[in-house]
């Protein structure tokens, strides 16, 4: 999966948080990852975007850990990057996040994005 790229939408700097161990987790399955948040510089030793429109090129998949009402008006942002996946993870959805990325055309999978990259969670713990 090297040549794999995503974008965690809600990265964060607090190792304790599912958008730090996702950056990890990704990192350890030879992503490409690109952290988005727009209060950090640098999470896990890599570049931070300040929104996903800054982050280059196509992106395979972007993972999101952002609440229901900052993922609804995110989901503008997701659609105009065009990526071929759309993972929510836990906490994330509402039916008005689905309903918006459904009008949006966007490929919403709602489960956690670390378990399907082949880890545990509670491994980075």
């Amino acid at each position: 999966m090297a040549d794999q790229t995503v974008a965690i939408l809600g990265a964060s700097t607090n190792r304790a948080k599912y958008g730090n161990i996702a950056v990890r987790a990704y990192i350890d399955q030879g992503w490409t990852v690109y952290p988005v948040n727009p209060r950090a510089d640098e999470i896990e030793g890599l570049k931070c975007y300040a929104t996903l429109g800054d982050v280059p090129g196509h992106l395979d998949r972007v993972s999101v850990y952002l609440p229901p009402a900052i993922l609804l008006d995110a989901l503008d942002d997701i659609a105009a990057k065009a990526p071929d996946e759309v993972w929510l993870n836990p906490g994330t959805e509402s039916d008005a996040v689905l309903e918006k990325a459904k009008g949006l055309g966007l490929n919403v999978i709602q489960a956690c994005s670390i378990i399907d990259v082949g880890v545990a969670p509670g491994e980075y713990r």
